[in-house]
């Protein structure tokens, strides 16, 4: 069940017209662009496409025309977690019928549960809603790490399939794998780690960098997965310096004001509390994107 959970999938921005709504036509452009250069997969509201900010109808309709757009071609895998257990059930059924093939759940953020907690609460979503389910570890963000073992058990739950590991911990992702079972995919949330995960067994990323490089990063993870080390190692060292500019300010303010300067969305509008880029930072990044011949 796991295996279309393999190769580099996007986190994917959503843009925002000036005045805040969604641009539905710069979405549908995006995942066009996304498809066309090898995206191996698309997430739509996750932490990169601003959930936190969206209402229930804007994260409904989100999902609705990403499936749309996507068309069968490539799997996806709606974001679709929240820090309430009720929430999360709603927004995974949601992704259910709307055609999504999997749910991302984060680990609820702010509640700080415990980890018989985590556990609980993903047994619920599992049980509630017959869709692959992908877990998502990023305790830079939400204050809490699951553990190893707490991911292990929700692997014997039949629809938990994977994980995405954002610990930025190669020894948290082996230990991961080494607990799961075989079938069990282990996707890393960090570009930076993302070939090494693949290298000790994971089975690719879900990814900032890929917004600006699907090409690249698609390339680099299939390389990887094929034990190419040349190739994915050269690509790898090729990106790193556009994995760094992406966290130059808050994910997704980099990457947004990048597909901005790129052309690929009409304005690189995020919602508060986030803001734009600072001068500084944006020269930097830019200076970055010209090096990596994007502009």
């Amino acid at each position: 069940m796991s295996s279309k959970f393999r190769g580099a999938f996007v986190a994917i921005v959503t843009p925002f017209n000036p005045d805040g709504t969604i641009d539905e036509q710069g979405l549908t452009e995006l995942i066009e662009f996304q498809v066309r250069n090898g995206t191996h997969g698309i997430v739509p509201c996750g932490t990169t496409g601003e959930a936190a900010t969206m209402s229930h109808e804007e994260h409904h309709r989100v999902v609705e025309l990403t499936v749309k757009a996507v068309a069968g071609r490539v799997p996806v895998l709606a974001g679709t977690g929240s820090n309430s257990t009720s929430e999360t059930i709603e927004l995974t059924r949601h992704a259910k019928s709307a055609g999504a093939d999997g749910a991302l759940l984060i680990t609820p953020y702010y509640n700080k549960p415990s980890q018989e907690g985590l556990y609980q609460h993903f047994k619920a979503v599992a049980e509630a809603v017959d869709i692959p389910i992908i877990l998502y570890n990023v305790p830079s963000r939400t204050a809490i790490n699951m553990l190893p073992e707490t991911v292990a058990r929700c692997a014997a739950i039949k629809n938990i399939v994977g994980i995405k590991e954002a610990s930025g911990s190669l020894q948290q992702v082996s230990e991961v794998i080494r607990q799961c079972p075989a079938d069990f995919a282990v996707m890393s949330g960090d570009d930076f780690t993302s070939m090494a995960t693949v290298l000790v067994g994971g089975t690719g990323v879900i990814s900032v960098t890929s917004n600006v490089a699907p090409k690249e990063m698609a390339g680099m993870i299939a390389a990887a997965l094929d034990g190419d080390l040349a190739t994915a190692n050269k690509l790898h060292y090729q990106l790193f310096p556009l994995m760094q500019a992406m966290f130059f300010d808050t994910n997704p303010v980099p990457a947004k004001t990048a597909l901005a300067q790129m052309d690929k969305i009409g304005t690189a509008a995020v919602r508060l509390p986030l803001c734009a880029m600072d001068g500084g930072a944006q020269a930097r990044m830019e200076q970055v994107m010209k090096d990596c011949g994007l502009l």
